[in-house]
């Protein structure tokens, strides 16, 4: 007498204690490190803008605070599901929290009332794309960790 085996695992056939893959990559260390690329991104975005308006007559910068930014993202407690439309969606989550853009209107360097400072920006560029590149790879590295433990390594 042959056994019929099933040919798909069902939720409800796991141990309590499997989590489905997306939780596993759904830890309080990735989600802050992925806040901090986001804003690493908004930054760059906008300090590009702040170099490509370098010689606009009356432009003022503009910059993203990371301190706030931070915080914002330390400080929430919890995030929202996104809403499932389907049965067959992964659950997401969005964030609550937003990052400010600043426009620095208190300074002006020329005449023109243009008070961009391309040396400054590009420091800023330079500094902004460190600081994304080592939340890249800590990101890997973490990444790499749950990468050993699914293979078995120790």
């Amino acid at each position: 007498m042959k056994k019929e085996v099933k040919s798909q695992v069902s939720r409800q056939d796991l141990p309590e204690a499997a989590a489905p893959m997306n939780d596993w990559l759904n830890t309080p260390v990735l989600r802050i490190m992925e806040k901090g690329l986001d804003a690493s991104s908004l930054r760059q975005r906008v300090l590009a803008n702040n170099v490509a308006n370098v010689d606009t007559p009356g432009f003022k910068r503009s910059d993203v605070n990371f301190q706030v930014a931070l915080e914002s993202a330390l400080g929430q407690s919890g995030v929202l599901p996104l809403k499932e439309t389907l049965a067959g969606h992964l659950a997401g989550t969005q964030s609550p929290a937003t990052v400010q853009i600043k426009k620095d209107s208190a300074t002006s360097l020329r005449n023109d009332g243009n008070n961009v400072d391309i040396d400054k920006e590009m420091a800023d560029v330079a500094k902004n794309g460190l600081y994304y590149d080592s939340v890249s790879q800590a990101i890997q590295s973490q990444l790499g960790i749950l990468r050993k433990a699914i293979q078995g390594q120790p």
